[in-house]
């Protein structure tokens, strides 16, 4: 019997899905390797099955301590090559981990390099890779590969020809070393990866889930910097021989079967171009308004806006707090074959079915303004605007919503009331902000607890911050850490809202230009719940932590007491 008809018997996988395997399977290739590259069952079914069959143990590399001094004597080569991780040495026998178990090739040559009998226990590829990053560095096959290549010169990013520049930024090592630099940025759900040099060193660091993390790369990689920059130029369309000035671009990968889009900034710095990728997948998964961890007031006050036939709703909050997606989530939930739908992007992030999507192309006239200007004679009900920069921008939106349209956009500002204030700075007409603005959702993003290690613990009330209210002896929880959050205790993010609905009085306020502050005193007395308050709701809920909210919002005595 057929490891295919073993997991179909098994009830593992479907008649369809076996049928289907036979159908996709590559020549040589195994039909469990079919069925893990399809996604119908994970590696780690097929390595039970060979653990039961083959009498080998199967591991967890993250359990098991790996002997440093035995992997530093194994030849490179060997564990790249093959992906075998030397784990421990007892009574003249190594154990080794493998993902394959047929690979005796590699096993015989391992007994032979290390003058040791093999013993092998079975491990994921996932496990495997993340050892051989963690000890050989992200690219440190290719590193390696590249220091030994005669043909490949090493050469300084100041003094290089541009011709020459060009050739060793087109070498297949230089193009793969990029590839394995991405790919593992989209395996860890990295949002953007940072390419920073030094004098001696080169650091590649991933951010997940809002928080940047050093990744593991061989020191001789800073060598290879500027082919590096140049390869990812290349590909950005860019000027390879410009390194006085700062240079935006994108490109366009597939990766893991999925469209991905990558925004590419290079910055001159004293020891050449630094670069940064915001990683931008079309296929991501739209959430809805209450998996973005819109809760109580705040999703009430959307439901109510959204559901309005005309007014500006905004979305504040820096770069990279999730304005786009929830605006998405919006559009998503009223989205519908009754209405129009228009957006103006820069640039699209994810691509929606029966919406119509646009983006700006400032170089040749296209801006938000001139977009938003021909939209309206495309008989729109909904339109949203990537975001307000400008004075015209701002006009045109609010001209949209004062003659029948819903507009969303977004805006940069802390907090929620000071969106009509920035909007007053722009020098747009008070009259017209008190006018069209319908409500303000001020957010930020903070790192959800991982669902496979939370627990529950009680907190000590001195180490709490002074306005979050807790009952003596109530629990929280936290992540302990595990190997789907990379041991930090979280996985995936939510966000933290601030709804302010414009009410009479606060429109007259507007028009008087009253402050910011006096603003909020008024909102507050009409039930604003600031961003702090709803995060620590989320933190007696279980879903974040208190450390997470003190990281991403401030303390606002005068509105809290």
């Amino acid at each position: 019997m057929s490891l295919g008809e073993l997991f179909q018997q098994r009830k593992v996988i479907t008649p369809a899905q076996h049928k289907q395997a036979k159908a996709a399977r590559k020549p040589s290739e195994r039909i469990e390797n079919c069925l893990v590259r399809l996604g119908f069952i994970h590696e780690r079914d097929v390595l039970a099955i060979y653990s039961e069959q083959l009498s080998i143990p199967l591991i967890d590399l993250n359990e098991v301590p790996i002997d440093v001094e035995l992997l530093k004597q194994t030849p490179s080569k060997v564990v790249h090559r093959d992906r075998v991780i030397p784990i421990d040495r007892h009574d003249g026998t190594i154990r080794v981990a493998t993902s394959n178990p047929f690979n005796l090739y590699a096993f015989d040559e391992l007994r032979m390099l290390m003058g040791a009998k093999i013993e092998t226990v079975l491990a994921t590829s996932e496990e495997i890779s993340r050892i051989i990053k963690q000890h050989f560095g992200v690219g440190g096959e290719t590193v390696g590969a590249m220091l030994g290549e005669s043909d490949v010169e090493i050469v300084s990013e100041f003094d290089v020809d541009n011709a020459d520049l060009i050739e060793q930024a087109q070498e297949a090592t230089v193009v793969k070393l990029v590839n394995e630099i991405l790919l593992e940025a989209i395996r860890d759900r990295a949002s953007d990866v940072h390419i920073e040099p030094y004098e001696n060193d080169l650091r590649i660091r991933y951010r997940i889930d809002g928080v940047l993390h050093t990744t593991n790369v061989p020191p001789e990689i800073r060598r290879f910097h500027a082919a590096i920059v140049s390869r990812i130029k290349i590909l950005s369309n860019l000027n390879i021989a410009e390194k006085r000035l700062p240079q935006d671009g994108g490109f366009k990968i597939k990766a893991q079967n999925r469209d991905i889009d990558l925004r590419v900034s290079i910055i001159p710095t004293a020891y050449g171009g630094a670069v940064v990728m915001r990683i931008l997948d079309k296929q991501s998964v739209l959430l809805s308004l209450d998996q973005l961890g819109l809760i109580d007031e705040a999703l009430a006050g959307v439901q109510y806006l959204i559901s309005q036939p005309y007014g500006i709703i905004l979305v504040t909050g820096p770069t990279g707090s999730g304005k786009t997606t929830t605006l998405y989530g919006a559009l998503n939930t009223i989205r519908s074959d009754k209405i129009k739908i228009l957006t103006i992007e820069d640039p699209i992030e994810y691509y929606l079915d029966g919406i119509q999507q646009m983006q700006i192309k400032p170089h040749i006239g296209l801006t938000f303004a001139s977009g938003l200007r021909s939209f309206l004679r495309h008989d729109p009900d909904v339109i949203l605007v990537g975001e307000i920069r400008d004075l015209e921008t701002a006009e045109v939106a609010i001209n949209a919503s004062l003659t029948g349209h819903l507009v969303f956009s977004t805006l940069h500002t802390n907090d929620a009331v000071t969106a009509t204030t920035r909007l007053l700075d722009m020098g747009v007409e008070p009259f017209l902000v008190s006018s069209a603005i319908s409500g303000v959702l001020a957010q930020r993003l903070v790192r959800r607890i991982c669902k496979e290690c939370r627990q529950e613990y009680v907190p000590d009330k001195s180490d709490l911050p002074a306005d979050f209210k807790i009952e003596k002896g109530q629990t929280l929880f936290r992540g302990a850490g595990c190997r789907d959050c990379r041991n930090s205790g979280y996985r995936g993010r939510l966000g933290i809202f601030e709804m302010l609905m414009i009410t009479n009085q606060l429109r007259g306020m507007i028009v008087e230009r009253r402050s910011a502050t006096d603003l909020q005193v008024v909102a507050r007395k009409d039930g604003l719940k600031l961003m702090r308050e709803d995060g620590w709701s989320k933190v007696l809920a279980g879903m974040t932590t208190v450390e997470e909210i003190v990281r991403v919002t401030k303390t606002d005595v005068s509105a809290i007491v």
